[in-house]
Formats: structure tokens, sequence, C-alpha cells
């Protein structure tokens, strides 16, 4: 199967190499990637200290800021498998941080609800994780970390307001 050519007119991976948007594509892909890896690095220690993994951290902040949450829209929101929600789902239920109940309207849905226990720690943990986040991104000023914001919710095709 032929591959069509680079919007340069040359064949991908041709002497000319990417044309320039998909080469600045490919870097923007890239730095992205590195930048996430480098801040989840940063943070990830820090939420080992309360025996928290970052899905498990993930899953109690959506249910602290969010409220009673379907565990279906939890993978959504959390952009993970349902697998993957469902264990970390399970571990903070042993712990006595969430549990799960079903919808008031509808028994076939199961919501995820903080419990007072959870709530304490996300209390807790949250402005601490704020101020991680800050000074893992301590290069960037607050108008460019708003930019980036913009930006890459622009990528995503998304309206300023939305996240």
């Amino acid at each position: 199967m032929q591959r069509p050519p680079s919007s340069d007119g040359s064949e991908p991976g041709g002497p000319k190499g990417p044309a320039p948007d998909e080469a600045a594509s490919l870097q923007l892909i890239l730095s992205i990637g590195r930048a996430f890896k480098f801040v989840d690095d940063y943070v990830r220690p820090r939420m080992q200290k309360y025996g928290l993994t970052m899905t498990e951290f993930s899953v109690l902040m959506v249910l602290f800021h969010g409220g009673p949450t379907p565990l279906g829209e939890l993978s959504e929101r959390i952009l993970l498998t349902g697998a993957s929600t469902t264990y970390a789902v399970k571990q903070l239920e042993k712990r006595g941080l969430i549990t799960r109940e079903s919808h008031p309207e509808d028994k076939r849905i199961v919501m995820g609800v903080i419990t007072e226990k959870g709530r304490a720690l996300a209390k807790q943990i949250a402005p601490l994780h704020a101020t991680d986040l800050a000074e893992a991104m301590h290069h960037l000023s607050t108008d460019e970390k708003k930019t980036a914001a913009h930006l890459l919710r622009k990528l995503r095709g998304l309206a300023p307001h939305e996240r």
C-alpha cells in the first residue's frame, strides 16, 4: 500500500524530510509527551507518600470536585481504561476513601461516592498537589501557562471556556 506524499510533494521519509508543518507537528507531539512525563515523574512520588497511585489520586479528585459520578464516566474523565479505573476504585474502596452506590433513579448505574475519610484526604492533598504542579512548572510564567493551556484546548477543538 502506498503512502500519500507529504504536503510538500516529497515522499515520506524522502531526502527532503517532512514538510515544515509535519515536522512542527512531530516536534509538538514529542514535546507534549516529554512535558507530561516530566510533570508526572515530579508529582508521582509525592502522591505515593499518601499511599496513592496517580490513577487513585485522579479518581479521588474527580469525586472530590465533581461529587458522585458514574463509574463509566470516571474512566472518561481520567482518560484511562475501564479496567484500570475499576482497579483504582477497588483499592480506594478497601481503604474507605470511596464507596460504590447504585444510582438513585437507575439501579443499573454504579456511582463512585467519596467518603468523609476520602474528603479529608483530598482536602489535605489538593493544595499540596497544586503547589507541586507549580514547582514542576516553575520555568513558565503564569501567562505562559495560560497560553499553553489555551493552545492545548485549541488543539483538542475546544472553546476557550471548556476544559
